[in-house]
């Protein structure tokens, strides 16, 4: 099959991926319309060896990083959303991982086979971008867990992201309760509570008065998937990676996506 054929049903996941990295969609389109020039001048630049999707992404970093390309100056976008302004305050290796990784949807081993470098280098450059963007976005978390060890991982790991815990609540009750003397400005919520509360329910109460994006951490995924709101935007299944947490926490901060928004 020719390269055209192969690469065809990326391109338009690359335009927004080059978009989203240069900034501006003019800047972008460019980027991606010369490396389709290059790739028919010299189609050997292509790694035939590689998946087309990941080869596509590789040829198109090799290009970015190491080229400038003319292209209309960007128009002023003041309408833009707030992730795709401070896209433009990571530097841009942790930025190339974090997008690779939560916009594009890259498993952790093809972001560094696209970037061209190992599983633990790509992984690191992901965690940068989670510290960076934690000095963009640093908030206040609450934590709705009754389990304390795992309450305290959890808390260990939003402080080391630069967030601050407003406190720890094990039942629905405590939630609400502390909700009502500090607002936080993210909330990551078991479902099953110590009295036999729901952190579910919980959560749906704290909607009712507060917008705030909501990351349910749980052994129970299945009870999140009934078509009942509040709609899982994050959802992250125990026993957890401490690394999947942090890029739920900066994923969820960035983007500002917010579990179980009402219809309008």
């Amino acid at each position: 099959m020719s390269i055209a054929k192969e690469i065809a049903p990326h391109l338009p996941y690359l335009r927004r991926f080059a978009r989203a990295l240069c900034g501006s969609q003019p800047s972008g389109d460019a980027y991606v319309v010369a490396m389709l020039e290059a790739l028919v001048a010299d189609p050997s630049g292509f790694p035939r060896d590689l998946d087309p999707r990941i080869g596509l992404y590789r040829t198109f970093l090799k290009l970015w990083s190491s080229a400038s390309v003319d292209a209309a100056a960007p128009v002023v976008e003041l309408s833009r959303a707030p992730a795709e302004r401070n896209l433009e305050a990571l530097t841009p290796r942790p930025r190339q991982a974090f997008l690779l990784r939560t916009v594009e949807g890259f498993p952790l081993d093809d972001v560094a086979k696209v970037m061209d470098v190992t599983a633990a280098e790509a992984s690191a450059l992901i965690q940068t971008a989670g510290q960076e963007i934690a000095e963009q976005v640093a908030t206040e978390v609450l934590i709705i867990e009754d389990e304390p060890i795992i309450a305290l991982d959890i808390e260990t790991m939003v402080e080391e992201l630069g967030h601050t815990v407003t406190g720890v609540a094990r039942t629905q009750r405590e939630a609400i309760a502390l909700v009502a003397k500090r607002r936080p400005g993210l909330v990551l919520a078991d479902i099953q509570l110590a009295d036999g509360s729901s952190g579910l329910d919980a959560v749906n109460e704290i909607l009712s008065t507060i917008d705030v994006p909501v990351i349910f951490i749980t052994a129970y995924p299945e009870r999140l998937l009934t078509g009942d709101r509040p709609e899982p935007a994050f959802l992250i299944t125990k026993p957890f990676q401490p690394e999947a947490v942090k890029a739920a926490i900066s994923q969820a901060l960035f983007f500002d996506r917010r579990a179980g928004r009402k219809a309008a």
